[in-house]
This record gives C-alpha cells, structure tokens and sequence, in this order.
C-alpha cells in the first residue's frame, strides 16, 4: 500500500507526542478499538523513537514519524519501524533519504515555493502546515487551484470541528489532527475518550466529498 493508498483510505492521521513509552501499546489498542489503527509519532520527545517502536510491534498498526528534520531522524525513526515519514517543511536531505530508504515521505509546506521544490523532488502529496494559522481554508484553495496535481494533508490547527470542511476539499488526500489524542488524554491515560473520539474521526472521514 502506497502513502497515497494510506491516506486516502483513512483520511485522519492521529498526530501523537507521547512522554512516556509504556503508553505506547495501550493507546494503539485505543485507537485499533476506534477503527483508526494509525498514528504519526512526533519527534518532539526523546521517547518518541522507544514510543514508535512499540506500537510498530502490534502488527494491525501502521506507524510512521513525524516532525523528522535531519536524515538521522530518518534512520531512527525507520529503524524504529517507521512506515511513514512527515516533515513540518520541505528539506531535500530528508526527502533524499528518505528515497534512498524506500520509506514514503510526506513534506511540509507553506508557499508556492515549497510546493515547487516539492514538485522538483518528484513528490505530489504534501502537508499544509501549519493549515490554520496559515490561513485555513483560502490558503489552501489558492493553493490548490496554482497546483492541480497536488493532495494536501492539512496539519496544524484542524480539530473535530472544522476537520469536516477540509477533508469535503478535493484537493484534500487527509487530516493530521490530535484532537483524539490529545496529550491530556494520553497523560491522564484516558483510552476509553480515545477511543470514542478515534470512533467520531472515523464517521467524519466518511463523509463525502463535495
């Protein structure tokens, strides 16, 4: 299965930061049990690579890892089991090894000029971050309308509420969110809330497009 096959299917990415390892294997089964058996682990933590790694073993899962900015990041977050890679922006030295790696990459961008330099790295799928501080909806319309070819995943700001709105755009492959995974969740270790709100996300990305 492809990125492209990935998102599309599932069309919400649970966007992870966990502190602790040991809650790794519990909030994948949450997720599992919400119908969204996928998560992208940041690495904002230093227990973000033990963290990827231990969802990566349960083998209805499929983990990848964001906020990667360095080609080390990618070889720790591929050795990991990463099966995925996002970047909050467009870097060349991830996107090449991340080829070299054979590990699908989704690079953030925030102009015209990262979706050129994207589009000169052969890559089509892309993350709009952060999505609503950039200017939400508009922004990605103008985008989309200079860059047909493109599918934007959207990350940064999208909840439950205005996720509907994005995921109706056709230029819109996914949502990153972590709305369903909040931190407070996660630390609080409230994996039945997870669940219920992986379960809402699920509905929303069924809805048709417009």
């Amino acid at each position: 299965m492809t990125i492209v096959d990935l998102l599309a299917r599932r069309r919400v990415v649970p966007v992870v930061v966990v502190q602790d390892p040991r809650e790794a294997k519990p909030l994948a089964e949450a997720l599992r049990a919400g119908g969204l058996p996928l998560a992208e682990i940041t690495f904002r933590t230093s227990a973000a690579p033990q963290t990827l790694a231990a969802m990566a073993e349960d083998p209805a899962m499929i983990v990848g890892a964001g906020t990667v900015i360095s080609a080390d990041q990618v070889d720790t977050a591929v050795d990991a089991g990463a099966r995925f890679v996002v970047s909050p922006g467009f870097s060349a030295v991830v996107v090449r090894r991340c080829h070299e790696l054979g590990v699908p990459v989704v690079p953030g961008v925030a102009t015209a000029t990262d979706l050129m330099a994207a589009l000169d790295a052969g890559i089509t799928t892309v993350k709009l971050f952060p999505a609503e501080p950039l200017g939400g909806l508009p922004t990605l319309r103008s985008l989309a309308a200079v860059f047909p070819q493109v599918q934007f995943v959207p990350t940064g700001g999208i909840s439950a509420a205005n996720a509907p709105a994005y995921l109706a755009e056709p230029s819109v492959l996914a949502v990153g969110g972590s709305w369903m995974v909040a931190q407070p969740l996660v630390a609080q270790r409230s994996w039945d809330a997870v669940t219920h709100l992986a379960t809402e996300a699920v509905a929303l990305a069924s809805r048709p497009r417009r």
